[in-house]
């Protein structure tokens, strides 16, 4: 039995290596979905707009493109990543380029050229020199019951998930002085990959203990992880509605039966599926610490993971691990679900008294995307903590200018675009030099010129919100207020 069978027969599945140029050009005229090569879908399915399919068109393009050029991509990541490093390794510049001359001149001294481990603790990923800060704020740490303390612990997390394992286990035991159990790799059936990450760790000093959970996000040179997201498929659970397929399958959604309960993973030993391996791991933590909760994050794609591992959680109503989730926090998640879906979530979140942190910083892009759309795509439900560029926050029900592709929007953002630029050359002067931008983070900040909200989503601002943003009573906030703060 197919998952598409399983849930109820309402879909929308796209497989573009199926499409055609001639495919394509047709989708762009006719709304009718069915009875196409590339398209699965029940015949009451349309995309009546033009809007509609048009993003059909692009994601099959994308996606098309990123199939090619995998390889190509990871070849570019892995020699981006070893030349930083390199960089880095031997004093930057200036000093690659000494040591490189004396090894020319044939210098006794030439061994200096250090060639960096790409398993070592201080081998960093793009987003480690996107922002070098490993530290917490310890005038936040010490405030171990407050909210700000665990959206800051939250997002580091979600930024450790990206680098290797030996750079996490370093970090957090000599750095935090905090438990790693581990940095995980988990099976995508659909992909037939392992392209799922997560890490996990334990804050012992608070009481009760807290068991942190953060999905990595999407490395900027992994295709696998961009078709996951550009993949506009979605499936309809019965009750619980449609969720974005892509999101489901990297979190473990089985190819020939969807969301079982349990699963045997014995006799595949060699694959490990997310939701099933970490509901499992928590439920040995917390069994031997029974007056422990945890906390389920992650950044982008990690976010999204994140929310809709509390979301299966309550699907197969695994009421005890419920009750230990202390809260769900995100950070530039892109949506997930459809209006049906929201209610479910709320309702759900209510029931259990569950925290849910959906962090949108200024113009990021992500958050705003799948298009909010009432019949093909995707919503986001409760509030949001929305920071400006100022670090000031409000709770809105969604963030402005909800629809990245919005003409109105288009001089702000750019504006927008230039103040933050700007404001990363002088931030340092009055906050500290903790908050200097790195030169690869400048560089974003350029490219955000062009492609605004593109620099708004990389770590960087959301650490910053977490350190330096004020909103007034977000401890007291639950998916159902929806009232503003400064």
């Amino acid at each position: 039995m197919s998952c598409k069978e399983l849930f109820g027969g309402t879909y929308l599945l796209l497989n573009p290596q199926e499409a055609t140029l001639l495919d394509l050009l047709r989708l762009l005229f006719s709304s009718k979905l069915e009875n196409r090569s590339f398209i699965e879908c029940p015949v009451d399915i349309k995309a009546e707009e033009f809007r509609q399919r048009w993003l059909l068109f692009t994601s099959i393009v994308a996606q098309k493109l990123l199939f090619t050029s995998g390889n190509t991509m990871k070849m570019m990541g892995d020699n981006l990543e070893l030349w930083l490093n390199t960089l880095s390794s031997n004093g930057g510049f200036l000093g690659l380029f000494k040591n490189k001359l004396k090894v020319l001149k044939g210098d006794p001294d030439a061994g200096k050229v250090i060639t960096p481990d790409a398993s070592s603790a201080t081998f960093m990923s793009v987003a480690g020199f996107l922002d070098y800060r490993v530290d917490l704020v310890k005038s936040i740490q010490d405030k171990n019951d407050d909210a700000k303390y665990k959206g800051l612990l939250s997002m580091m997390a979600s930024k450790f998930s990206y680098e290797n394992e030996e750079y996490i286990e370093n970090a957090v035991t000599n750095r935090w002085h905090m438990k790693f159990w581990g940095l995980y790799s988990f099976w995508n059936d659909f992909q037939e990959l392992w392209s799922t990450k997560a890490i996990i760790l334990q804050d012992t000093k608070t009481k009760p203990s807290l068991i942190v959970v953060a999905f990595r996000g999407t490395q900027p040179f992994n295709s696998a992880q961009w078709i996951t997201d550009i993949d506009l498929s979605w499936y309809e659970l019965p009750n619980v509605g449609k969720i974005h397929s892509g999101f489901m399958k990297a979190l473990g959604l089985q190819k020939n039966s969807g969301w079982p309960k349990e699963i045997d993973q014995t006799s595949k030993s060699d694959h490990l599926y997310a939701y099933y391996t970490i509901r499992e791991e928590l439920k040995a933590m917390l069994h031997a610490n029974e007056d422990a909760k945890f906390i389920v994050t992650g950044h982008s794609l990690g976010g999204a993971l994140a929310i809709l591992f509390a979301a299966i959680l309550t699907l197969h109503e695994e009421a005890w691990l419920l009750d230990k989730l202390e809260g769900v926090y995100t950070f530039g998640q892109p949506r997930v679900g459809d209006q049906a879906f929201g209610d479910f979530m709320k309702e759900s979140m209510r029931k259990y008294d569950v925290k849910y942190r959906r962090y949108v910083y200024c113009n990021d892009l992500v958050p705003r995307i799948p298009y909010e759309d009432k019949t093909l795509f995707f919503k986001h439900f409760g509030p949001s903590l929305y920071f400006n560029s100022l670090y000031q926050g409000q709770v809105l029900e969604e963030e402005p200018n909800k629809n990245y592709f919005s003409v109105l929007w288009v001089i702000p953002k750019i504006l927008n675009a230039v103040w933050e630029l700007v404001r990363g050359f002088f931030l340092p002067l009055v906050k500290g030099k903790e908050y200097k931008d790195t030169w690869l983070m400048t560089l974003a900040r350029f490219v955000g010129l062009i492609i605004p909200g593109v620099s708004a989503h990389l770590p960087p601002d959301y650490v910053n919100v977490t350190r330096l943003g004020s909103l007034r009573e977000i401890q007291d906030l639950s998916v159902s207020e929806t009232s503003k703060t400064d």
